[in-house]
């Protein structure tokens, strides 16, 4: 797989675990699931251990992969990168230790700047304190319903030099939003065969509660049948707005 990305809020993706399970309604439709089937399918090598039928699937056991670690060392220039889209650093059964590695590798290569998306926030906030984290970090967790508003207290107890919230697939509204400590949103609709609707007051009530509060905000998609189905206007533009690269 190459490591450039097609998603529209990052640059690269780089994947030092695979495999993940379901934890919440916003897992439902998990695209990274549905791949991981197919590069099973496809003899990809990282793609060989199948998951709990129950929480996961083929190919989507979680593995660590620790050749991969090696992989930014040889990215020269500067690039944003998705850390892990196709597993969560943050799940219980990635070790302590191999995430402090990964952690190191994005502290050794400060010309990158790196996401990492979570929707184990509560694991997150306890192993946060036995992290080193670098500058070049962007931390973020998953907020899909008003039900995973929770998950943004976790975060703001975390040292990352940029905190932010990915509320896709937007499932429903967010009332009473708190984006005290945040400084990044992204919202976006779901996509794929089994897609939920995304209502339109959904996100310009994200998008109003950002603008009030000062922070970016990046609308990614309508969704659809496909990703690109819906496209990215809102309001009759489109909304890129992100966090400074290098934090103040």
């Amino acid at each position: 797989m190459s490591d450039r990305s097609a998603i529209e809020w990052t640059e690269a993706t780089w994947n030092p675990t695979t495999g993940c399970d379901r934890v919440s309604v916003g897992c439902d439709n998990c695209y990274a699931l549905a791949l991981a089937k197919r590069l099973k399918a496809m003899g990809a090598a990282k793609y060989q251990n199948d998951g709990d039928p129950r929480t996961s699937g083929p190919g989507f056991d979680v593995t660590l992969h620790p050749d991969a670690l090696d992989v930014p060392y040889g990215w020269k220039a500067p690039r944003v990168v998705f850390v892990n889209s196709m597993s969560d650093l943050f799940h219980a059964r990635v070790p302590l230790d191999f995430v402090r590695q990964v952690f190191q590798v994005m502290a050794d290569t400060p010309q990158h700047t790196y996401q990492v998306l979570t929707k184990r926030a509560r694991r997150l906030r306890q192993i946060a304190p036995k992290l080193d984290w670098p500058a070049n970090l962007w931390m973020g967790v998953s907020v899909e319903s008003e039900a995973e508003l929770a998950r943004i207290d976790d975060l703001r107890r975390v040292p990352a030099a940029v905190r932010f919230l990915s509320c896709e697939p937007l499932l429903g509204p967010l009332p009473g939003l708190d984006l005290d400590g945040i400084h990044w949103v992204i919202a976006g609709g779901e996509s794929g065969p089994s897609h939920r609707m995304l209502d339109e007051a959904w996100v310009t009530q994200i998008r109003d509660t950002c603008q009030k509060a000062d922070v970016a905000f990046f609308f990614k998609q309508w969704g659809g049948r496909t990703p690109k189905a819906g496209g990215r206007l809102l309001e009759g533009r489109t909304w890129d707005q992100m966090p400074l690269l290098v934090p103040a």
